[in-house]
């Protein structure tokens, strides 16, 4: 099958043609090196190819190197039947220097090229017009205007891109451009065929004079992330109890049609009450993934990063390292995911290592439960804050603390062989856009089937064994099954942090999700349901006389911990490297396990 290869540079809206003239699901988003990735759809009788999205052909970071041996790769294969450049009709000249580049590099491999003008509905809006008839004969190749958003031109241009790849005429390398000089000569075709730009920045600017000010731009950044948090539980709280009452539902289902025994316990336990407490946070990969998605979209995340880079940079960290720190209060899954956005291989692996730091979602009944047994509820902080509400925004900011603090120590460890120079952070701040609803919806499908595949065959392998310990020998209770036993082993390990070895089998069990915590120690405790029934369970423990410095060292430990074999699964993935995860997990619950021993050992004289 004979193809048609898309390029151009990031923010052109490269991706979002591919969609229209495709139909395939391909995230969109305003961040230089999210396309990082070759993808294939069919348009037509050919296949378009959708080449990683880079500013020119002299690759600066390891990633546009990888993006340009790609496109040289694919342009010189005979299946390649043409050529389709991409330009942002609002910033001609930018984009005209890959444009001019890869014009010369197809040409010289007798390879036809085709540009579309992107976003001429925003040259519209403004008033003005491009000259493109003139363009087309300046560049020796064809032009056509088109907006990938509002479809304006688009069947017109799909109709002209199939006709010329069904007819390729043999390029004249006298029109092209030699690569030295692409910067001076776009600057000129977009002088002599192009707006004029201030007038399309004005807007932006007017706009980023309010978001970029010290003053209003920090109140404004304050209230984007107030609204962002308080979206991810209350849009999706309602989806996860939705879920959460599905599987209920359908595990009461299964339990009626299977007889009492081994099976039983099995599908109701392992796969229902494991995987399917797995599957409950779906809903909020998802919401999260819709609200950054909304924010990357409109333009306004660059601006974020751009604010958050030099208070970071201290640390070792990028602007853009604020975007994955941000999604790890949700959930470190799409976090890690959202690295990839990070042109320093050095900087994106500091930044995954780190995620795991934020207190996530999962963290959220583990602290809920901790301090209600330790924190008076009519206490207050300073005599106006809640006194709980302050310990739990003295955990999330600890976990931010120690996040800073391991980033700057693997900064100045990690050896730098990962690339030869550390690029400058360098960001291009996006147009404010309204998002195209259709390719986000479809983004945010993807996030949550890609979660479930790449963590859920890890997380069905462990909720499997640990029903097996938990169950057997057969006719035993949770105290006296093989987990319990294990527990009574391991209690030694557990003493200098003042904990019992309940508290030990319930940290073990927690290692598929931290939540877990919570519903084992209620069972340990002989209450039933007590994820559901949080403060009736804070009695018991209370009842039972945990110490306050041992609560609090396990609230610390359950902060920095790395209790979450699908962080464990999704690090593995992204890094490519077992040794790596599984040794980060060790890492932290050692850092972990020395933390709370020594506030366990040093705050009992306070109480």
């Amino acid at each position: 099958m004979q193809r048609i290869l898309m390029v151009g540079k990031p923010n052109c809206g490269k991706s979002l043609l591919f969609n229209q003239l495709t139909g395939l699901r391909q995230k969109v988003a305003n961040y230089p090196g999210i396309t990082v990735e070759v993808t294939r759809g069919q348009c037509d009788q050919y296949e378009l190819v959708d080449l990683p999205g880079t500013y020119s052909l002299n690759g600066l970071t390891s990633d546009e190197t990888i993006a340009v041996d790609e496109i040289k790769r694919s342009v010189q294969e005979e299946s390649t039947s043409m050529v389709l450049v991409v330009l942002d009709a609002t910033r001609l000249a930018q984009s005209l220097v890959m444009g001019l580049q890869v014009q010369r590099l197809a040409f010289e491999n007798n390879k036809p090229v085709m540009f579309a003008l992107n976003f001429i509905d925003e040259v519209k809006r403004v008033g003005e017009t491009i000259d493109t008839d003139g363009l087309s004969a300046a560049l020796g190749s064809p032009v056509l205007p088109l907006s990938a958003r509002s479809l304006d031109g688009l069947h017109e241009f799909k109709q002209a891109l199939l006709s010329m790849a069904g007819e390729p005429q043999q390029p004249d390398l006298a029109h092209s451009t030699p690569n030295d000089k692409a910067a001076e000569r776009s600057q000129q075709l977009a002088k002599d065929f192009g707006i004029q730009h201030d007038i399309v920045l004005r807007n932006q600017n007017t706009i980023d004079s309010f978001m970029l000010n010290n003053w209003t731009g920090g109140l404004i950044f304050i209230a984007v992330m107030f609204v962002l948090f308080q979206s991810i539980f209350t849009l999706a709280t309602p989806l996860m109890d939705g879920v959460e009452s599905f599987i209920e539902t359908l595990a009461g289902g299964v339990s009626a049609v299977t007889a009492e025994g081994v099976v039983h316990d099995f599908l109701h336990d392992a796969i229902f009450g494991g995987f399917g407490s797995f599957l409950v946070f779906v809903p909020q990969i998802m919401v999260l993934t819709l609200i950054i998605g909304l924010l990357e979209d409109s333009g306004y995340l660059a601006r974020a990063a751009l604010m958050c880079h030099r208070p970071l940079s201290f640390f070792g960290l990028s602007g853009r390292s604020f975007i994955p720190y941000l999604s790890g209060h949700a959930c470190a899954i799409p976090a890690i995911m959202a690295a990839r956005t990070i042109e320093s291989p050095h900087k994106r692996l500091i930044t995954m290592l780190t995620i795991p730091l934020m207190s996530c979602s999962a963290r959220l009944p583990v602290y809920a439960l901790l301090v209600a047994v330790l924190v008076p509820a009519d206490g207050t902080f300073l005599g106006i804050f809640n006194l709980q509400g302050a310990a739990f925004f003295g955990l999330y900011f600890f976990g931010i603390f120690m996040a800073l603090v391991v980033s700057q120590i693997l900064n100045r460890f990690l050896p730098r062989d990962l690339e030869s120079t550390d690029m400058p952070f360098i960001l291009e701040l996006p147009t404010y856009r309204l998002p195209h609803w259709k390719p986000l919806f479809q983004r945010v499908i993807k996030s949550g089937v890609q979660f479930i595949k790449r963590a859920g065959p890890i997380i069905f392998m462990v909720s499997v064994g640990i029903w097996v310990l938990g169950y057997f020998p057969l006719n035993s209770t949770l105290q006296t099954s093989w987990l319990g036993q294990l527990g009574h082993i391991i209690e030694p390990v557990f003493a200098p942090m003042g904990l019992d070895w309940r508290y030990g089998v319930a940290i073990l069990m927690s290692f598929l999700a931290r939540e877990v915590f919570v519903g084992a120690l209620g069972t340990l405790f002989g209450m039933d349901g007590a994820d559901e029934d949080v403060a009736g369970l804070a009695e018991r423990v209370q009842a039972d006389g945990l110490a306050p410095e041992a609560g609090i060292g396990l609230m610390l430990f359950y902060v920095v911990a790395l209790q979450c074999v699908a962080t464990v699964a999704m690090l593995k993935g992204e890094s490519g490297s077992a040794k790596l995860s599984w040794g980060l997990y060790v890492a932290y619950g050692v850092l972990a396990y020395v933390i709370a021993v020594i506030a366990n050992q040093t705050l009992g004289g306070f109480f």
